[in-house]
């Protein structure tokens, strides 16, 4: 049996073990919230990111809570998002949300051409335009914020960084919304007729004229070349079952198809893990990028003509 002194002591090693494990909770949400926000430890290159592609997108309730309130302010979301316009200040969020969900359940990526907006329905897509050198991009809002009362606008770092503000952090910008049936219907160029062909069409027996002769059309124009898909290439094994473990353990990481594909006709055989196709490069370089920071894989990019 223990002795009381012995039970007062055990008694009050647990409440000081209850005691810091409470205030280290508490301290848990205020210590990201203290956390300073930065870009990617490397150099970027974003020049060649495309800008988000504006398509009619379903609005969900993921996203959508109306109204929601943060930090004792409360927001009514706008009954929709077509019309809008706004000059004001952008700011721009990086690393402290990499990796982690934006209000409408998408995983959040510094890399991507997207934005945060405190009242547009999500998603929505906007033109962004930096007030101070004209540079502009289109993202898709895909989360809320910045919780700022002089803000409009967050982009992620690759958005400021396109439009040149990374370094400073803010700048003024106008804000309009992009309808995505406009977007489309004026992203379709109208077939330009040359006034040759023109004055042929007038005079139909001038036609024949002006067909090449068969011989003289190249071969390239008669069957297109397939283009190579990208694919990014995790790992190399000389075992099948390895292989294969590691492609069920990146099917758990990405929505992309995860194959094993064998190299050549080598022998012993060599087994490569491919995620992919992955058309497009923003996508490509995030999930590159999020795999290389769990420190376990070294992906790289290759592509369908490479041997296999």
């Amino acid at each position: 049996m223990l002795s009381p002194s012995r039970l007062a002591g055990i008694a009050a090693w647990l409440m000081a073990a209850i005691l810091l494990s409470s205030l280290g909770a508490c301290q848990s949400g205020d210590a990201f919230a203290r956390l300073k926000d930065s870009g990617p430890s490397h150099e970027v290159d974003v020049s060649q990111l495309a800008d988000a592609v504006p398509r009619v997108d379903p609005i969900t309730i993921a996203g959508n809570k109306n109204p929601y309130t943060v930090n004792g302010v409360t927001y009514q979301l706008l009954p929709a998002a077509k019309g809008y316009s706004e000059e004001g200040m952008a700011s721009w969020y990086g690393n402290k949300f990499h990796g982690r969900k934006t209000s409408n359940g998408e995983t959040y990526s510094m890399y991507g051409m997207t934005a945060a907006h405190k009242t547009l329905p999500i998603p929505a897509y906007v033109r962004v335009t930096n007030l101070a050198n004209g540079r502009q991009i289109i993202v898709r809002v895909n989360d809320r914020g910045p919780f700022h009362s002089e803000r409009i606008i967050d982009l992620s770092y690759a958005g400021a960084k396109k439009l040149g503000y990374a370094n400073n952090g803010t700048a003024r910008v106008r804000v309009e919304v992009i309808d995505p049936l406009d977007f489309q219907r004026n992203a379709v160029a109208t077939p330009v007729v040359s006034e040759q062909v023109a004055r042929a069409v007038k005079k139909p027996d001038q036609v024949a004229s002006l067909r090449p002769p068969l011989a003289a059309v190249p071969s390239s124009s008669l069957a297109t070349k397939p283009q190579a898909q990208p694919f990014l290439q995790v790992g190399v094994y000389s075992s099948m079952t390895s292989a294969r473990q590691l492609q069920e353990q990146l099917s758990l990481l990405t929505s992309y198809p995860v194959s094993v594909r064998r190299f050549g006709a080598v022998q012993p055989p060599v087994y490569k893990v491919w995620i992919g196709p992955i058309a497009d490069p923003l996508q490509l370089l995030a999930l590159r990028e999020r795999l290389m920071q769990q420190g376990r894989h070294r992906p790289f990019v290759v592509n369908s003509e490479q041997d296999i």
